[in-house]
């Protein structure tokens, strides 16, 4: 199930060129500055901004570069991966596995696992901020506190019936949690590692994401078939917003726009950053499940389950541009900054 953006900067550069010309034996020095931006292409994209998928079928992550556009490394992990969280920053990737209990460290340059952490039963969603690592723990009804520097689990906090998925506030002081039994989100603050509110949502909330500022909380309901948006000033639902059949993952571009899988539609569908439906729904692969987006808002990428792909989708045109194929069953996935 779906599991879990940060934003890329591109500074102008300044090029300076001497040019030496000979004419009538004397050297002349031209200086030539040209002030221009860096685009947002592929040639100039940072080579450490990767997509890593959680493969439950085949007990594996694929990592796929977004510069070369191509799978670069097949990372074994623990039994049945179902989620994947990003660092900030990109130096390390966490990875649920939900029947080994445990959480796997990848280096996101290297590729392999540093690290395998004990956490609670049938881990399913991570989310990571720059000092803890916050793991749901499905069939513990806790949410594990991991610290990234020493990866060593140092709380469990009780949340909601069957906890799903996490989501990071930008500024890193909130979690959001999905209580896929409670018809709840758990938010949890980050300095005291407590909950601080329980809103309600719909049933079966699942997928979950946070607008760039901070403003708004978007959760899937699996079982309502719907996306509700809440208010994160004030912690309460805004608005619920039909969507298609049994959506999972949620992915928000850096302009806003939500995307949703819809599992049980083979479809996404957009939503604007207040929650209205933006055209009609995507068609996709078969059971499109995980949905994270590119740093640069350039695409959002989604896991079919039931295809063993992973879809490129393009935000602007709203079509899918390529597939990719990945392990068996992918589930959760993550991109790096």
């Amino acid at each position: 199930m779906s599991r879990v953006s940060l934003k890329i900067n591109f500074y102008s550069q300044l090029v300076v060129r001497p040019l030496l010309l000979a004419r009538s034996g004397v050297m002349l020095v031209i200086i030539a500055a040209l002030l221009t931006p860096s685009p947002a292409s592929a040639d100039f994209y940072p080579s450490r901004v990767k997509v890593f998928v959680a493969n439950s079928g085949s007990d594996s992550v694929t990592v796929y570069d977004t510069r070369l556009a191509e799978v670069v490394a097949t990372v074994p992990v623990g039994k049945y991966p179902v989620g994947v969280g990003a660092a900030p920053g990109g130096e390390r990737v966490y990875v649920t596995n939900e029947q080994s209990d445990t959480l796997s460290v990848l280096d996101a340059r290297g590729h392999g696992v540093v690290a395998t952490v004990p956490v609670g039963r049938n881990p399913y969603g991570v989310a990571v901020t720059p000092t803890h690592a916050y793991v749901t723990n499905f069939g513990s009804d806790t949410v594990t506190v991991v610290d990234v520097a020493t990866d060593k689990p140092v709380r469990d906090v009780p949340v909601g019936r069957f906890p799903h998925s996490a989501a990071v506030s930008p500024d890193g002081e909130r979690v959001y949690v999905t209580n896929n039994g409670d018809r709840t989100v758990t938010v949890l603050d980050t300095g005291s590692h407590k909950p601080v509110a329980t809103i309600p949502v719909g049933l079966y909330p699942a997928g979950v994401a946070v607008s760039p500022d901070g403003a708004r909380v978007y959760v899937a309901n699996t079982g309502s078939n719907s996306v509700t948006v809440i208010d994160a000033d004030d912690d309460r639902p805004a608005k619920t917003t039909p969507v298609g059949n049994a959506p999972l993952g949620v992915a928000v571009t850096p302009r806003g726009r939500v995307h949703v899988a819809n599992t049980g539609a083979d479809t996404v569908s957009v939503l604007t950053p207040s929650g209205d439906p933006v055209g009609p729904a995507v068609p996709v692969a078969h059971l499109p499940e995980g949905a994270s987006a590119n740093p640069d808002g350039s695409r959002v990428y989604l896991t079919n389950t039931g295809a063993g792909l992973m879809s490129l989708l393009d935000p602007v045109s709203g079509s899918v541009v390529t597939t990719v194929p990945v392990g068996k069953q992918p589930e959760g996935l993550a991109v790096t900054s």
